[in-house]
């Protein structure tokens, strides 16, 4: 399962030589989280310099002046100090990856997620295997971070059962997860999310503007069906002819057999109507008049159904522990509620190395946001945007570039679009620019770094999902896989949002790409 930089072949071209070299660096870079150590350190020695110099930002919406603040301050030394427990256990992929691998460790470990997967691929041609693991691990975002703790690890199953490698399975499961919040078939939570904070820069200059949750919808498919297309082509070109062909020999992860016993076919009966009985309890907690937990009537009319989405997890862990359940007792896997208890233990034991990079993570975040250098750093980004005074065409583009950019620092891009949009917003409305066409050209540049920032958790969650495998896999054998796609999809992304503000394509229903202030604005 060695590339060609490990095999000693000869690459063919530049792009071969290229990608070795990313490779041989990658895997002589120390363990991801001696990386967060010495990232925090040059952190703390910068914001030292921040503080002393006097750099500052003016939040745009609430005209707050924000200072950059010392982490070695007798202030942020105690908070860290005191606080560290509270910082470690509230990092927010943390308890989202604990409370959905509880479920998923009994949906796995009774054999319905390997069951489940294997009948869904049975109509799949094998050459349209790359596209279908991507474009499904762009609509896992709709059960927010689900997609990259249930749906990678069995798009590595997949792959072993076709008989090829299972880490370009495993890669192709991260290229759709990491890339579904900009390219998509369908809009979802996110979209409620991302354009309420568009809302809070747009009601600066035109407050009576609304945010319409479909207003991506349009730009979505487009992104979706070019990153499809380009990753089907990364993959047979580029990606997989750099991985050695799967032998099943290595890593402690063998793929199921193909055929669906009996007793696999009566735990899918069981599984499927566990799974219509959660499905209509959720629905229970959103439309049962007088109760309605799930869905909030005195919201504003596009954030009545938040209740919702941010229960998904939850959901997700009762749906995933009772069709695991189910199924267990269908197939005979699971004899009484200890084998329960025991799955949802050996679930969590493959997240341990997770566990431990989560901790270091946690603080980098943390103090990141004490020091205040993240929203600095997004706002000074935006301005500087504004200060060019580029036609749209080019603006937006650049937009997309600095997305790209700044999410080496901030992970997060609800976090940072926070910071971004008051600024840019408002600037690309008084250059006619509708605020859902930003924020679209903000969403490619925030996705397409995720699949090559080691600071991004999801990355090094997927590293670990291929040492299961392959245990030699190293850092950067898997930056040299998901490198090519950021690339693509950063230049095809940045085409395309130029080519929507050239030739005002609408955006979704009711959207376009221009804009006219009101007269009231």
């Amino acid at each position: 399962m060695a590339s060609t930089a490990s095999t000693g072949l000869v690459p063919r071209t530049r792009g071969d030589r290229f990608l070795d070299t990313v490779e041989r660096f990658g895997n002589s870079l120390p363990d991801p989280v001696a990386i967060f150590v010495f990232i925090i350190v040059v952190l703390v020695a910068v914001s030292a310099v921040g503080a002393g110099m006097g750099w500052t930002a003016v939040n745009p919406a609430t005209g707050e002046t924000l200072a950059a603040k010392s982490l070695l301050s007798e202030e942020l030394v105690r908070q860290l100090l005191t606080e560290m427990p509270r910082t470690f256990t509230s990092f927010p992929p943390l308890g989202l990856v604990l409370t959905i691998m509880l479920g998923a460790g009994v949906a796995e470990k009774s054999g319905l997620l390997s069951a489940l997967i294997r009948k869904a691929v049975q109509g799949i041609p094998d050459r349209l295997l790359s596209p279908s693991v991507i474009l499904l691990g762009m609509l896992t975002v709709h059960a927010v971070d689900a997609g990259y703790l249930v749906y990678i690890p069995l798009a590595g199953v997949v792959f072993a059962n076709a008989g090829r490698n299972p880490v370009l399975g495993l890669v192709l499961g991260f290229v759709g997860c990491a890339t579904g919040l900009a390219g998509n078939l369908l809009p979802g939570q996110y979209d409620v999310l991302i354009l309420g904070i568009t809302q809070t820069g747009a009601t600066l200059l035109e407050p009576s503007w609304a945010m319409n949750p479909l207003g991506n919808w349009w730009f979505l498919i487009a992104i979706a069906v070019a990153f499809v297309g380009l990753g089907w082509l990364i993959a047979a070109k580029i990606v997989g002819p750099r991985l050695d062909a799967w032998t099943g020999e290595e890593g402690d992860v063998q793929p199921a057999p193909p055929e669906l016993t009996a007793e696999e076919r009566k735990g899918l009966r069981a599984a499927g109507w566990t799974a219509l009985l959660v499905a209509m309890a959720a629905a229970a907690l959103v439309f049962t008049p007088g109760f309605t937990p799930l869905y909030d009537a005195t919201a504003a009319p596009g954030e009545r159904i938040v209740p919702f989405y941010r229960s998904i997890a939850a959901i997700l862990f009762f749906l995933l522990l009772s069709c695991g359940w189910a199924f267990g007792k269908g197939a005979g896997t699971i004899k009484g509620h200890r084998d329960v208890i025991r799955f949802m233990a050996e679930g969590l034991e493959g997240m341990m190395p997770y566990l431990v990079i989560a901790f270091f993570a946690a603080h980098f975040v943390a103090m990141f946001g004490w020091s205040n250098l993240a929203p600095i750093t997004a706002i000074n980004g935006a301005e500087f945007l504004r200060s060019l005074n580029a036609p749209p065409a080019l603006l937006l583009p650049l937009l997309t570039t600095a997305s790209a950019w700044l999410d080496f620092l901030i992970a997060s891009g609800s976090a940072k679009w926070t910071a971004m949009a008051p600024v840019a917003v408002p600037m690309l409305m008084l250059l006619d620019i509708s605020p859902e066409m930003t924020t679209a050209a903000y969403r490619v540049g925030d996705t397409v770094t995720n699949l090559i920032s080691p600071l991004n958790p999801y990355f090094v969650l997927v590293l670990i999902y291929c040492q299961r495998w392959n245990p030699k896999m190293r850092l950067g054998t898997l930056l040299s896989a998901t490198l090519p796609f950021a690339i693509a999809f950063y230049l095809a992304g940045s085409l395309i949002v130029a080519g929507w503000v050239a030739f005002d394509l609408p955006l979704g229903p009711g959207t376009r790409v221009g804009f006219e202030l009101s007269s009231a604005g």
